[in-house]
């Protein structure tokens, strides 16, 4: 599973399955009864379809597969997972609860439910679906949604914790160390969340959502200056445009006018909102 998961997924693929050498079906084939679909499957296509393709192309495919073999529980786990990266968390958490309901579930669907039911909010529901996981059961993916079902509680020692293991469990870490830091920050302990999203931009130099919650962070400590980390001029000027709005929020009106002038001049022709703030000021 993916939780965030964030996939870079090519659009228009075009799936070629050849069989060369093949001769002319057996009659002990024919009866064995491989279909067409049998026949794909051997070659992973429910997986290339997961990993490679579009997700509103996958989502396709399983819906007309299922069609075809609607008691196939693997179509119906490959569905919920391509409903899930197409981002119809809903349509993929009544899935996952067939599967349970059915007994075809195990482990790691459940693990896919509760993130599907974190998506929706339903947040009972998920904590539900994690305390139903054997406490063997330690992965990332278990880790990183107990964290976020315990921050959503207020249950900050458990949040901390959870976010600690499953930051460990990872090679790339910055996902977490991003909601830790937004976790810490909602705590008012804002040094802390400063050191995680620091290091959640040393772990992923593109990740602009850490950089922009940085800058909030500095900007509630009354920092109105931009930290040195790597950004291009708009992500610049849409970062002095939030510092701004920090600093009206703190009644530091005059340092926002000349934050928003900053922004306007680093990237006159991609940030209208810096003028239009910086006009009703």
């Amino acid at each position: 599973m993916s939780l965030t998961i964030l996939r870079t997924l090519g659009a228009g693929i075009a799936l070629s399955i050849s069989l060369a050498g093949c001769a002319e079906m057996t009659d002990a084939e024919k009866n064995a009864g491989l279909g067409p679909v049998n026949a794909i499957d051997a070659t992973g296509l429910n997986d290339i379809m997961l990993n490679l393709a579009d997700p509103a192309e996958a989502v396709a495919f399983f819906q007309t597969s299922l069609a075809q073999e609607p008691d196939r529980v693997d179509l119906k786990k490959g569905y919920a997972q391509a409903l899930t990266q197409n981002k119809q968390y809903a349509e993929a958490a009544l899935i996952y609860e067939q599967l349970i309901q059915t007994g075809d579930a195990d482990n790691e669907d459940r693990l896919n439910y509760a993130d599907a039911l974190v998506r929706n909010g339903a947040w009972e529901d998920a904590r539900a679906q994690l305390n139903a996981i054997p406490p063997t059961v330690e992965t990332f993916d278990r880790y990183f949604l107990e964290a976020l079902v315990a921050d959503h509680y207020k249950e900050w020692e458990k949040a901390d914790n959870f976010y600690d293991i499953a930051r460990g469990l990872t090679t790339r870490p910055a996902q977490v160390l991003n909601n830790w830091g937004i976790s810490k920050l909602n705590r008012g302990k804002y040094k802390e969340a400063e050191k995680l999203f620091k290091q959640a931009i040393a772990a992923d130099t593109k990740m602009f959502t850490a950089k922009n919650n940085l800058v909030i962070t500095l900007g509630k400590q009354g920092v109105y200056k931009l930290p040195v980390i790597p950004v291009n001029d708009k992500e610049r000027a849409i970062l002095l445009y939030n510092l701004a709005r920090e600093a009206i929020n703190n009644g530091d009106v005059d340092v926002a006018r000349g934050l928003l002038a900053d922004a306007i001049d680093i990237h006159p022709q991609h940030f209208a909102p810096a003028v239009s703030l910086l006009e009703t000021l």
